[in-house]
């Protein structure tokens, strides 16, 4: 029977009622808060009742079992402002509807259409690099993945604006923190320099979407991407079609948490290959092997399994989607306690995936971990970088084929080494970003 009261956590302070950001280090503070009082934690931010969740049986019936009485967070509700009504923020039917309008084109006969510019875009990219040239590790993941995502799901050539769309995304981002406070809407009619120039940056990015939803809309017809799907589908139940708001909105989403997850995921794996020399060795290795010198298919990733070994291993580490939010609807059980209506419930990929009765020694980088016996034995949900239920991100497919592919193509031209004495920290905005660059010397191979 579920207990009364709240569970175990931090007293509650005049602080804790008036700010919503989680301290200085919001990482530390949720890893501590899990590792202090435990797999459910009630905590006080801002004028909201949160929890959060760090068991894998709990996180399952959060995010699958009891899914339907639960809605999106408070990040977001945030993010509306940004990407509108899109696959992210939506709910409902609204959500179902686009979810069924959007799947054809994340089918895996769609997806392994999409690997040839996959590999074509980083083998340029990587051939840009002179030997012993210093690059901007994030910044060029940036550039690539934006490249890839316009390219493929928009068949657009979007890599001449990368810079333009890099800041604007940054000055959106920026906002993410002040964003979360309970008084946030008082604050955007307020001329607050950060507000104010993430609204300039989201009109940018509107710019560029609808500037391609115009482009399109004078040269009709299915050019076999996302673009021409969702201009040319019509509702099955109706028989209407999305409205250029809808397209935009749709558009945003996958067009920025589509590059911007990847490419924050590149640049940690880069990272943490650039201290590892053994397992920089052995990814040398294995794509020398397997590859020969020609450039991946997606028919080759079955015989990539180290790659696939690092990748897995850098999202546990730092999975670009550090935390999930969901918003209690009506009273929930979970485990000994009711969870209120209304109460805004965390699951933390980065909290949960450190976990060391999930994975031993959790602080250090090992690929060798993910074996098919590791995997069998890992409670479901303990590794959730992509989400769970019916929000799982409809992307992971198309996202682990441009991993892998990518980590294949620039491992097996080039070594990244890492620049030393540089201090790179996680930056857990909307996603987990490497704060402030990452420099690594080009070395040809």
């Amino acid at each position: 029977m579920a207990a009364r009261g709240y569970p175990p956590g931090p007293r509650r302070s005049i602080l804790s009622t008036l700010v919503y950001r989680p301290g200085r280090d919001p990482l530390a503070f949720f890893t501590d808060l899990a590792r202090r009082y435990g797999d459910l934690v009630h905590v006080r931010m801002g004028n909201e009742h949160a929890f959060l969740v760090n068991d894998p049986q709990h996180i399952r019936e959060v995010l699958v079992t009891n899914q339907r009485n639960f809605k999106k967070g408070r990040a977001l509700e945030r993010s509306k402002r940004l990407l509108g009504e899109g696959l992210l923020t939506s709910e409902g039917a609204t959500h179902l509807r686009h979810r069924r309008l959007l799947q054809p084109a994340f089918h895996k006969e769609a997806i392994a259409s999409y690997g040839l510019v996959m590999t074509d875009y980083a083998a340029r990219a990587r051939d840009r690099w002179r030997d012993g040239q210093t690059i901007d590790v994030a910044q060029e993941m940036m550039r690539l993945t934006l490249a890839i995502v316009g390219k493929t799901l928009f068949d657009a050539d979007v890599e001449s604006q990368a810079p333009e769309v890099g800041a604007a995304l940054s000055a959106v981002l920026e906002s993410f923190w002040t964003l979360m406070l309970p008084f946030a809407d008082l604050l955007e009619r307020l001329p607050v320099p950060s507000l104010r120039r993430s609204r300039a940056a989201r009109a940018r990015l509107d710019a560029i979407i609808y500037g391609m939803i115009a482009e399109r809309r004078k040269s009709p017809g299915n050019r076999g991407d996302l673009l021409s799907m969702l201009l040319e589908t019509e509702d099955e139940d109706n028989g209407q079609r999305l409205t250029d708001v809808e397209v935009r909105d749709e558009a945003m989403t996958l067009f920025l948490a589509g590059h911007e997850t990847t490419a924050n995921a590149l640049s940690w794996m880069w990272y943490l290959v650039g201290a590892a020399p053994e397992v920089e060795r052995r990814l040398h290795e294995e794509v020398d092997r397997v590859l020969a010198g020609r450039l991946p298919t997606d028919a080759d990733i079955p015989q990539l399994p180290y790659v696939e070994q690092v990748v897995a291993e850098a999202m546990r580490l730092y999975p670009p989607a550090w935390m999930i939010g969901r918003r209690v609807i009506a009273a929930q059980p979970l485990g000994d306690y009711i969870l209120p209506a209304n109460a805004l419930v965390l699951l933390s990929p980065y909290v949960t995936q450190r976990d060391a009765r999930f994975f031993p020694e959790p602080e250090r980088f090992r690929p060798e971990r993910w074996t098919a016996e590791f995997k069998a034995a890992l409670p479901p949900f303990a590794y959730f970088p992509f989400g769970g239920g019916s929000r799982r991100c409809i992307g992971e497919p198309f996202a682990w084929m441009e991993l892998m592919l990518v980590a294949s193509t620039i491992a097996a031209r080039s070594r990244l080494a890492i620049v030393p004495g540089q201090r790179v920290v996680p930056k857990p905005l909307m996603t987990l970003r490497l704060e402030p660059r990452l420099l690594a010397t080009v070395h040809e191979r």
